[in-house]
């Protein structure tokens, strides 16, 4: 089953589309603008900058008539990124530096706040082993969020997240489908 979703120049899913069904640096060569979109199956992540930078924002299976103002993008999506679905076990290292520097400590599961679990004050790195995952500015997963997939991140600032301090971790689980 692909994963899939479409997007419309207009609010309300109206104007020209442009349907999607992987990762899409620059949607500009497909639509001028981009103000609705309908996830169809799967989930991805929209950026309000190519190249899937920027804002971010997670996306599940639904009707989004104006996100624009729901979410907050005032230049509207102009990248998006398919996140596949995983199955197994889910692990990351989180960092309170960057550079794999100062205290560690090692997540399996859902975090609401690293300053109550860990005694961490930030995270500015971490590495992904297994799973996706998104991560949030603030504690209870609200804020700016950044999705994270496996690899190594040794630096959110370059990343282009200054200023940007993650304080809570979620898994994408098959429950976001």
């Amino acid at each position: 089953m692909h994963k899939q979703i479409v997007f419309f120049e207009e609010r309300n899913f109206q104007g020209r589309s442009y349907e999607c069904m992987s990762d899409c640096p620059d949607m500009s060569s497909y639509l001028s603008r981009c103000h609705s979109c309908r996830v169809e199956r799967g989930c991805f992540m929209v950026y309000d900058r190519t190249n899937f930078m920027g804002n971010q924002f997670f996306m599940r299976r639904g009707d989004y008539s104006d996100y624009m103002s729901m979410l907050g993008m005032s230049s509207g999506i102009r990248s998006c990124r398919m996140i596949p679905m995983h199955r197994g076990s889910y692990r990351m290292r989180i960092y309170e530096r960057e550079n794999f520097s100062g205290q560690m400590s090692e997540l399996m599961d859902d975090c609401d706040n690293i300053m109550d679990r860990y005694r961490m004050s930030n995270c500015m790195s971490c590495n992904v082993m297994d799973g996706h995952w998104l991560m949030y500015e603030q504690p209870h997963f609200r804020g700016r969020m950044m999705y994270m997939r496996p690899g190594e991140y040794r630096s959110f600032m370059n990343m282009g997240m200054n200023g940007m301090r993650m304080m809570s971790m979620r898994r994408i689980t098959d429950s976001c489908y």
